[in-house]
């Protein structure tokens, strides 16, 4: 086997388990909210960038359409979304956040964000951004190749 494939499957299999951990990590947090990981990413989602159109939230949170729609339908019998028609276009539903969603997901995303600063607080700002700009490209990469294939 070549020495370069080798390196790059090595690397593959650290990024692996490195977001195993972090996921196993960031998911016991979350679990405490009460919250499963999907319906945190919807109201994430909501609370970072206001109303959105159902079907703009699946691929953001990386949902299927029918798990958005079952994701969203759990979270309006739970009062923390509502789901109305876009005023522009009754085809369109939009979902917003509740005052009781956004009294559930500030905290639940403050205790997040303080569980990921402490992850990467081994590496300087500049590694941080450096990581964050490496896995972009990657992953961009990897959607090229795909659409390719």
């Amino acid at each position: 086997m070549a020495h370069g494939i080798q390196e790059t499957s090595h690397v593959w299999l650290v990024m692996l388990k490195a977001m195993r951990a972090l996921t196993r990590y960031a998911a016991a947090g979350i679990e405490g909210t009460g919250l499963g990981d999907s319906d945190f990413r919807v109201l994430e989602v909501l609370l970072h960038k206001g109303p959105l159109p159902v079907n703009t939230i699946g691929p953001i949170v990386d949902l299927t359409p029918g798990s958005i729609s079952i994701a969203v339908d759990r979270l309006v019998a739970k009062g923390l979304v509502s789901r109305v028609e876009s005023t522009e276009d009754r085809r369109v539903r939009m979902v917003t956040l509740t005052s009781r969603g956004r009294d559930l997901i500030v905290p639940a995303f403050r205790k997040h964000a303080r569980q990921m600063r402490r992850v990467f607080s081994d590496l300087s700002p500049e590694e941080l951004r450096g990581f964050e700009l490496a896995l972009k490209k990657v992953g961009m990469r990897a959607d090229t190749l795909m659409a390719q294939s």
